[in-house]
């Protein structure tokens, strides 16, 4: 007696499983990116300017609040210890970095001295850049 032989099946690969790794994978990878930005400042309310460019990831954040609090970093300092604060940060780095830009994010309610004062004192950090953080009119 003779079994009968069954038609063979061509071969196929079951891609939904490749699918499910593949969406994890990615679903991993924008967490981690999320995760990894920095943000340094503190809430304050910015300023609105229409010139304002986009942001660039700066070497280091110095904002102000609108009750007078500075942080770098989301340190908080004192005026008088804001110098040295910076000047250790930028020790970190290497000289030849182009990076080396300071942001202050000042609060709108801030009045015009006390701006004037901390950018003083950050202008005494040699060999870096200073730039005002603002927000574009067309943002909340």
């Amino acid at each position: 007696m003779q079994i009968p032989q069954e038609p063979r099946r061509p071969a196929e690969i079951n891609i939904v499983p490749l699918i499910d790794i593949i969406f994890c994978i990615l679903v991993f990878f924008v967490v981690a990116s999320l995760v990894l930005t920095r943000s340094e400042g503190l809430d304050v309310t910015l300023p609105k300017a229409s010139t304002a460019q986009p942001k660039i990831q700066p070497a280091v954040n110095v904002s102000v609040t609108d009750d007078n609090e500075i942080a770098v970093n989301r340190e908080v300092v004192s005026l008088e210890a804001l110098v040295p604060t910076i000047e250790g940060i930028l020790e970190a780095q290497p000289e030849e970095d182009a990076n080396r830009l300071i942001v202050l994010n000042a609060d709108l309610a801030l009045t015009h001295g006390n701006v004037v004062q901390v950018m003083n004192e950050l202008r005494k950090v040699e060999d870096v850049r200073l730039a005002i953080a603002a927000r574009r009119d067309s943002e909340n």
